[in-house]
This record gives structure tokens, C-alpha cells and sequence, in this order.
């Protein structure tokens, strides 16, 4: 006799959210329908989504009668969906690194961080230290990291509590490069790695070396970023 894994129960919201997903730009009653709920319980679970920033409203105007809503998904309800982008993107870079020069690959992944930081040229450039700071963690929370900063008696310490690419880091380093050099371009000093959730961290942990000259705008990373042996 086969034991099988619990099936985790799909609630009524993840029922709307699937429906609204599948379906074209459903209503109100279809989704009511298709959750086997009334509209006045749709329509509090809609609130939620929509205050959630996971679902977008429409409006319908129609010749007669009264307008109505449609929904979607939005981008940021989009990554509550299951996706194959770690085996498709790990494909890719190693079809790259079979292709190309490992110099190759570093100036590609160079002028990913060049273009983040050319989007937001003039944002960060004449703020403060601790304003480019928060500013750091914005950009990097925008980039899926779940990042602080604080001040300590060793000094400014930033902590990745999560990272995104951590499934495709294992496997290509170059990845594990990308908010290293996001921290570099913004806060123009030395950052120094501490500690690695892939080494086995809890945390990925960098201190800012404020006593350290500036690192020149343009210049090589490698010679003012420390990392973790």
C-alpha cells in the first residue's frame, strides 16, 4: 500500500486568484461562480488582492446600464505563480559559458549592473551616505532581496536576509556578483562580505569600510570589494 502527500487544500481566494488568472478578464459573478461563493464574499476577497497590489480592476462601460469591473493579475501577483525561470536560466548560462570566454561572461554581467544603475542616474548621486543607503535597499527590495542596513559599534553593517538567485548562484558564482555591485555603484566604498548563504549562513552580511577613499566611478570592483574567502 503507497502513502501519498497531502494535497494542501485550495482556499477561496486562491480559487479567485486562479480564475482570474485562467480566465479573461472575469467579473464579479464569474468569479463568484467559479468559486462557488456569493458576490458579496468575491468582492471582499477582491479588496484584499486590490489592497495587496496582486489583482488590477477594470472598468467596463457599456451603452446601457451601469459600468462594471473586470479584473486581472497584476506583475507583482505574477510571481505568486509557479515558474521554471532557475532550469531555463541556468540552461542558458551554460550554453553561454560553453560559447563564450569566462571575460566574456563577466562584461555581460557588468553591463546588467551598469544598466540598473544608468536607470536611476541622478536618484542616488547626491544623497548623504545613509540616504543612499535606504535608497540601496529600495532598489535591491525591487530586485526581489529582502535587505537592511543598521548602524553598529563596527560599523554600517547591510544584511540579505533572502536572495533570489540563490538556486542559480549554486551553480554559476557570476550571479552571486550582481548586488555586490549594485552596493559599489551606489555607495562608491570598499564593502566587505562577511558572510554567504551559500557558504552556509544564515544571512548573506557586508560591512561598509567608511574610512576607505572612495572607489573611482568606472573602476574595477575587484580591486576595492572584498568578499569572503
Amino acid at each position: 500500500m503507497t502513502s501519498e502527500l497531502p494535497i494542501k487544500k485550495r482556499t477561496t481566494r486562491d480559487v479567485i486568484l486562479h480564475s482570474i488568472k485562467s480566465l479573461s478578464h472575469p467579473t464579479v459573478e464569474d468569479l463568484a461562480e467559479a468559486a462557488d461563493v456569493s458576490p458579496v464574499t468575491v468582492r471582499h476577497h477582491l479588496n484584499a488582492l486590490l489592497a495587496e497590489g496582486t489583482i488590477e480592476a477594470a472598468t467596463v462601460r457599456r451603452k446601457v446600464g451601469r459600468p462594471y469591473y473586470v479584473y486581472s493579475i497584476s506583475e507583482k501577483g505574477q510571481e505568486l505563480f509557479p515558474k521554471r525561470y532557475v532550469r531555463l536560466t541556468n540552461r542558458l548560462l551554460d550554453e553561454m559559458k560553453d560559447r563564450l570566454p569566462q571575460s566574456v561572461i563577466d562584461a555581460i554581467f557588468d553591463g546588467v549592473v551598469e544598466n540598473v544603475l544608468d536607470d536611476h542616474r541622478g536618484e542616488f548621486e547626491h544623497l548623504a551616505l545613509e540616504d543612499r543607503l535606504d535608497f540601496l535597499v529600495a532598489l535591491l527590495a525591487e530586485e526581489g532581496f529582502l535587505c537592511t542596513w543598521e548602524r553598529t559599534d563596527a560599523g554600517l553593517r547591510i544584511v540579505e536576509y533572502s536572495c533570489p538567485y540563490v538556486s542559480i548562484a549554486g551553480y554559476h558564482a557570476e550571479v552571486c556578483t550582481f548586488d555586490r555591485k549594485l552596493m559599489d555603484g551606489i555607495l562608491q566604498l570598499p564593502v566587505r562580505q562577511d558572510s554567504c548563504i551559500l557558504q552556509g549562513g544564515e544571512c548573506c552580511q557586508f560591512t561598509v569600510i567608511e574610512t576607505a577613499a572612495a572607489a573611482p566611478v568606472g573602476g574595477d570592483p575587484s580591486l576595492y570589494l572584498e568578499t569572503v574567502g
